[in-house]
């Protein structure tokens, strides 16, 4: 009985497509912080546009510097369902970071699908951090 039962949440969990992002580390390049993004639509719908804000915090958990942006849907393409794209956001300071033990934080405020619908970014979206 808990091997039916296993295999029944497991089938649950793995049924449920999301929208995965994967946030690489920070690269610091004088007062500026590059911070690629990976994402792949897991969902069986195109997402038309996606709107998320990245974070940069030092290694007190400081937030050195932020940028929201579209990063699906910019250039009035979407992203089909099961493809993959790139996007990288360039953070200035107005000074020099005093660290290079920046971390990234990212997270999205609004998914449009195809057609229009919003999508609940907190249950759409999986995002995990790639050291």
């Amino acid at each position: 009985m808990n091997k039916i039962f296993g295999f029944f949440i497991l089938s649950c969990i793995s049924a449920y497509a999301q929208l995965a992002v994967t946030v690489m580390s920070p690269k610091i390049v004088a007062q500026k912080a590059a911070v690629e993004i990976v994402m792949t639509n897991g969902l069986s719908v195109k997402v038309e546009s996606a709107r998320a804000v990245c974070f940069v915090l030092d290694d007190q958990g400081q937030m050195v510097g932020q940028s929201t942006k579209w990063v699906i849907g910019q250039n009035k393409t979407g992203l089909a369902a099961g493809a993959t794209s790139t996007f990288n956001y360039v953070i200035t300071s107005p000074q020099p970071f005093t660290t290079t033990n920046l971390t990234a934080k990212v997270s999205f405020s609004r998914v449009v699908l195809d057609g229009g619908k919003l999508a609940d970014p907190k249950t759409a979206v999986q995002i995990q951090t790639s050291k």
